[in-house]
């Protein structure tokens, strides 16, 4: 039993603020909430600018596109939400309800949640410490109504503070199965990798693997490919070896995904037939296959 609840200083920051009991409630609240959750899947890069919100828009409709799937995507780039323009989004707001926070609906199956649906503007700058950042991220996770969902995709910010340490904790109450960390192909991209590599491994959150974007440009016309981003210490697949990770796919730069994310159009429906589509589909299900075994070992755990 909490002693303060007899206290007249009950509820107050010098009473409660770091009491192991108010932790534990909250832990409680987190697993009540995310209970619903089949699979969580985070997606990570040291770098900005490789791709990884747009990594994350692709994976969560690869995923939405089985009908029987319901697939989350949460956005806790807070400082740079990139996930509402490029989801068709933009303009549309969180809707309270008895049950919580509403996600915003793409289809049916496929709901997003953003700091981006509670800005007045796009052109808000969001200009918050690290406690504001945290307490938001928890109030995503614990106050929107999630329901019963397969997959909850998760886009961070660049680098390794803040809301991935926030993002990590908060999760260990429930369940992840794992991250998918973005990079390029050069040496500047990697080496900023290999830091995310270390910090999963520090926080104990498994690597479903790496995924090298950017990787390549193949003319639509004579279907040569260049190297637009040499990979002068051989790339994502040879970090992969040095660091015993996981490549899971390798794609090409392809001018109609950065249109289609302008637009907030699927580029996979936009493009069926690019290069970089059948990269991403290989990839969505390599997330899935690794997901299904995760998901088949627990069981036999437990």
């Amino acid at each position: 039993d909490c002693p303060g609840t007899s206290s007249a200083q009950a509820g107050s920051a010098a009473a409660c603020q770091g009491c192991p009991n108010q932790a534990l409630s909250e832990a409680a609240e987190l697993r009540e909430r995310l209970r619903g959750v089949k699979h969580t899947v985070l997606v990570l890069s040291g770098k900005g600018g490789v791709g990884k919100s747009t990594f994350s828009a692709l994976l969560a409709q690869g995923l939405a596109a089985d009908e029987a799937k319901q697939v989350a995507l949460l956005d806790i780039d807070i400082c740079g939400p990139s996930i509402p323009k490029m989801m068709g989004l933009e303009g549309e707001q969180v809707h309270q309800s008895g049950s919580g926070w509403s996600p915003v609906y793409v289809e049916e199956n496929l709901g997003v949640m953003s700091v981006g649906f509670l800005l007045s503007s796009p052109d808000d700058a969001v200009i918050w410490r690290g406690p504001k950042k945290n307490g938001l991220i928890k109030q995503f996770l614990r106050d929107v109504d999630w329901g019963e969902i397969d997959y909850l995709i998760v886009d961070t910010p660049p680098g390794t503070s803040d809301e991935h340490l926030s993002i990590v904790q908060y999760l260990s109450a429930a369940h992840v199965d794992g991250a998918v960390i973005v990079t390029t192909p050069q040496e500047v991209s990697l080496q900023d990798v290999r830091k995310e590599i270390s910090f999963c491994r520090k926080v104990k959150l498994p690597i479903i693997g790496v995924v090298e974007n950017m990787s390549g440009f193949i003319c639509p016309k004579c279907k040569n490919e260049s190297q637009i981003f040499p990979p002068t210490t051989g790339g994502a697949e040879k970090m992969c070896q040095n660091l015993n990770v996981s490549l899971l796919g390798k794609v090409p730069l392809d001018p109609q995904i950065g249109k289609s994310c302008d637009k907030g159009q699927s580029f996979l429906s936009e493009a069926p037939e690019s290069p970089a589509t059948s990269s991403y589909r290989n990839i969505i299900q390599r997330v899935q296959e690794y997901c299904d075994q995760h998901h088949f070992q627990e069981e036999k755990i437990i």
